[in-house]
């Protein structure tokens, strides 16, 4: 896999290059800002972007706005963001942007080398990956409990098809049931999560929130 890396620190912009290179991916690109980034992905043509949140010259948004450029101008492009801490807005505001595969985690994860580099291989083959941090903050977690439990089992089952990515037909045909029917457990599922328009991707949100509450998936002919 061809990554980009655009990272300030020196020591964890050098450690990504070596444990990604380790890996056997290959490192097209190092930057220790945005300036140029545009270019450099231009010119080398990554499978994967990796960027800090917070980059030079201000070190507030920079990281989290060439993310949103590069998401809209190429959604073919899989863009992982690293932050310190759990930014909520910044989270927010990619999963309401354009783009594909995508990834939000916190640098304390870096230090699982093998974790990590199977959630870069993750995003990199398609997947949304949020830090179960990120999605705590996003989703509240003592609330999130009492949330779920709202779901029927088929709303459940119907959610977990979701996280595993499957379009309203897939599952439709995995229950069958008609696309009608998978709509309307769709839209139950995001009124009961209290996940409105204004949430942003409240697919992926969904999808997320199941993934922290345990994946748990109940049988699939349960129809309560």
């Amino acid at each position: 896999m061809r990554i980009l890396i655009c990272e300030d620190s020196v020591l964890l912009r050098e450690g990504l290059v070596r444990l990604l290179d380790d890996a056997g991916h290959e490192i097209v690109a190092a930057l220790p800002d945005a300036d140029g980034l545009d270019e450099a992905v231009a010119e080398t043509s990554p499978d994967l972007c990796i960027l800090d949140v917070r980059l030079p010259p201000t070190y507030t948004d920079e990281g989290i706005r060439a993310a949103l450029r590069l998401r809209a101008a190429r959604p073919d492009l899989a863009v992982l963001v690293l932050s310190q801490y759990v930014e909520e807005r910044y989270a927010s505001d990619l999963l309401a942007g354009r783009g594909g595969a995508l990834g939000y985690l916190l640098k304390d994860r870096v230090a699982d080398v093998g974790e990590f580099v199977e959630t870069v291989g993750r995003i990199a083959g398609g997947a949304t990956v949020f830090d179960p941090e990120v999605v705590a903050q996003l989703l509240g977690r003592r609330a999130l409990d009492d949330r779920m439990s709202r779901l029927t089992d088929r709303e459940s089952t119907v959610l977990a098809l979701v996280a595993e990515g499957r379009s309203n037909q897939a599952i439709a045909q995995a229950l069958h049931i008609s696309g009608g029917s998978v709509e309307k457990h769709i839209t139950a599922v995001f009124q009961k999560l209290e996940l409105e328009q204004e949430s942003g991707n409240r697919r992926v949100l969904a999808a997320l929130a199941h993934i922290e509450h345990g994946g748990h998936t109940p049988q699939t002919g349960a129809s309560r």
